[in-house]
């Protein structure tokens, strides 16, 4: 499970790689503080990609699914400090990725910073699913 405050951006993008990139071999969900809507933008720079994430909705922590994964990842601190608490046995994995969601500027540098994200968090979870898997 991948947790982040709204639920809405950065931990969509994840559970959408981890659906697509390692579907087999994890069951993959996101989940928030805060339940909002799945971003547009998120949606577009996944679709370049060539993952639809458009499907999905944007929930709040589950605590009784929560404790039942096997790892959580938190890609913000909102999420890591306030995450409720797990089993001694779910792993749990701070993985930071700056927000892209307040970026102020052009439509270009708002899209290259959602991009900037989703290449983050595709590399981070390379990272963490090859050591962890």
């Amino acid at each position: 499970m991948v947790l982040c405050t709204g639920n809405s951006c950065r931990s969509q993008m994840a559970e959408g790689f981890l659906k697509a990139m390692w579907g087999g071999r994890v069951e993959a969900h996101s989940a928030g503080l805060l339940a909002t809507e799945v971003h547009p933008r998120a949606m577009a720079v996944m679709a370049e990609e060539g993952m639809d994430i458009s499907g999905h909705s944007s929930k709040l922590i589950d605590p009784e699914l929560l404790a039942s994964m096997d790892i959580v990842i938190t890609v913000c601190d909102k999420a890591r400090d306030s995450c409720p608490n797990v089993p001694p046995r779910v792993k749990r994995i701070h993985m930071p990725v700056r927000d892209p969601v307040n970026m102020v500027g052009t439509e270009e540098e708002i899209m290259a910073d959602f991009r900037r994200a989703r290449n983050e968090i595709r590399d981070k979870l390379r990272e963490v699913l090859d050591r962890e898997l």
